[in-house]
C-alpha cells in the first residue's frame, strides 16, 4: 500500500523485452532504498512493482501484459522521468489517501491553465471509471494523491499547488498526455458491497435505507 505522496522523481534506465513482456531498470535518483529487500513494492508513476534485483540507487521490475495493457508503462522510453515512492510502513505518515498501486485505467490530460501559482488540470477519464470520481474525493494520478477539485461526465479537474509541481512530473505534463488513474479504494468497495446487497434482494435499485444497512 502506499500514500500517494511522492519521494522522489527517478527515471527509466533500460528497457529489456523478456519473453513477451518487459523488465524495467529503474534509475531511482535521489530515493535511497536502505532498508529496501528483494520481493518489496515500489510505485512508478502509481504502478505497484515489485523490485527483483535491488541496487543502491536503482532496482530492476517485471511488467507483465496484464500491467502493460493498463497503464503507461506501454509506451515508456529510456530515460523517461517517474515518479516513486516506497511502499507503506507501520511509521510512515498518511498524508494522503490508501492507494494501492493498482492502476485503473489511463487518463488524458485536455487541458492545462495557470492559476495564480498552481495549474489546472482537466482530465478525460474512460467512461468505465468515471462513476467512481466524486467532486473533492480523491484521486491519484501518476501515483500522485490528489483532490477532485469538479466531476463533469467523464472529466474531472485537479489543482496542483507549486510544491507538487517542483516535486512530481506532473510539471512536464501538457495537453495529451496520458496518466494512469487510480480511483479510491472505498468507492470500489461500496460498489461491489451494494452489488450483493441489491442482487440478494433481485433489484437495482439504491435507496437511503440500503446505504445506512450497508454502514454508509
Amino acid at each position: 500500500m502506499f500514500t500517494g505522496i511522492i519521494l522522489a522523481i527517478g527515471k527509466i534506465a533500460q528497457i529489456e523485452p523478456n519473453k513477451g513482456d518487459y523488465r524495467l531498470k529503474i534509475d531511482t535518483g535521489s530515493l535511497s532504498l536502505d532498508g529496501c529487500a528483494l520481493g518489496d513494492s515500489i510505485a512508478v508513476n502509481g504502478v505497484c512493482l515489485t523490485a527483483v534485483e535491488l541496487g543502491q540507487h536503482y532496482f530492476w521490475a517485471d511488467v507483465s501484459n496484464e500491467t502493460l495493457s493498463r497503464t503507461t508503462l506501454a509506451n515508456a522510453i529510456q530515460g523517461s522521468r517517474v515518479n516513486l515512492e516506497l511502499a507503506l510502513t507501520p511509521s510512515t505518515r498518511m498524508g494522503g489517501h490508501i492507494v494501492s498501486g493498482h492502476v485503473d485505467g489511463i487518463g488524458t490530460i485536455i487541458d492545462r491553465k495557470t492559476d495564480a501559482r498552481s495549474i489546472r488540470f482537466k482530465i478525460k477519464t474512460p467512461d468505465d471509471l468515471a462513476k467512481y470520481i466524486a467532486e473533492k474525493g480523491s484521486i491519484c494520478i501518476n501515483g500522485i494523491s490528489l483532490t477532485v477539485n469538479e466531476v463533469n461526465g467523464s472529466m474531472f479537474g485537479v489543482n496542483i499547488v507549486p510544491h507538487t509541481l517542483e516535486k512530481t512530473t506532473l510539471n512536464e505534463a501538457t495537453t495529451g498526455t496520458s496518466v494512469n488513474l487510480e480511483v479510491d479504494l472505498l468507492a470500489r468497495y461500496m460498489e461491489r458491497l451494494l452489488q450483493n446487497e441489491t442482487t440478494s434482494k433481485n433489484s437495482n435499485n439504491i435507496t437511503e435505507a440500503l446505504l445506512r444497512r450497508s454502514g454508509f
